[in-house]
């Protein structure tokens, strides 16, 4: 089963300038408009809205994207 986060965890991703951290703010369920684009979830597929710890950008990833870091 694939990992659940929660607002409040603190994950890190893979972007273009390298690994990337930063806090779940909002967990969506339904499809979703963000930046002129669809982003697609489900209860069973959410996308994590995340706030960046160094520049304060806001990304969307899915949850395979993610890992939970202390």
């Amino acid at each position: 089963m694939a990992t659940q986060f929660k607002v409040g965890d603190k994950v890190s991703w893979n972007s273009e300038a390298g690994r990337v951290s930063g806090t779940i703010i909002k967990i969506h369920t339904r499809d979703f408009n963000y930046k002129g684009y669809t982003h697609h979830a489900t209860e069973k597929d959410p996308q994590y809205e995340i706030r960046s710890s160094k520049t304060d950008h806001i990304a969307a990833h899915k949850g395979p994207a993610l890992t939970k870091i202390s």
